[in-house]
């Protein structure tokens, strides 16, 4: 019953409930800071040792994920309002994407989500199914009508990935000084949107 001990005086009725604590205390903490955090740090804030929160996640990427996957509702709620009307690919995808990089940069847990490891890291899990599931999740918010540009079930997950990719280049290598704002804007506009265009057009 070691697990018990602590948790600010009120311990947790069971391991569902305690695993739920410690996710929700990971997502404030990484509020708050707008960094990584660490097993410790978590612990702390729990008034646990480390072994605990251990005993739920094996690592700091294990715990980010969790809290990455309990954050990923309001994420979607905000990147859907921010997109809400633009129904041009894209307009709808660039300002989707600098949405998102602006939000990984603020929330680096979001990043972890998308590439498997730490946002900025050089991770491979950009292609990975979980990935690739979030970013169809995300587009499909979009009110796009992609079937009337060309995009199915194929061709789609295609274009998600295409996306995922190019992201993962701004998170590895944001550039010195890195594109922001218009400037940023004007260059997915130019490369990304020809090839979100290059997709045969259904009439």
């Amino acid at each position: 019953m070691a697990r018990r001990r602590g948790w600010g005086g009120q311990p947790p009725e069971n391991d569902e409930q305690a695993a739920r604590r410690i996710v929700d205390t990971a997502v404030d903490l990484i509020a708050r800071t707008g960094s990584e955090i660490r097993i410790a740090d978590v612990a702390e804030a729990l008034g646990v040792i480390r072994q605990t929160v251990y005993r739920y996640f094996p690592s700091a990427e294990a715990l980010m994920r969790a809290a990455a996957l309990a954050s990923v509702s309001g994420f979607l709620d905000r990147l859907a309002a921010h997109v809400a009307g633009l129904t041009d690919p894209v307009e709808a995808m660039t300002e989707g994407v600098a949405f998102t990089l602006t939000e990984v940069r603020r929330i680096p847990h979001l990043g972890l989500l998308l590439t498997g490891e730490h946002a900025g890291a050089n991770s491979e899990g950009i292609t990975s199914a979980e990935a690739k599931a979030f970013g169809l999740t995300m587009i499909r918010r979009f009110d796009v009508d992609w079937e009337r540009y060309g995009y199915d079930d194929e061709s789609l997950p295609e274009l998600v990935e295409y996306i995922l990719r190019t992201m993962q280049s701004f998170f590895v290598s944001p550039g010195s000084p890195p594109r922001e704002g218009e400037e940023l804007r004007r260059y997915l506009r130019r490369w990304m949107g020809s090839a979100i265009m290059a997709q045969p057009r259904h009439d």
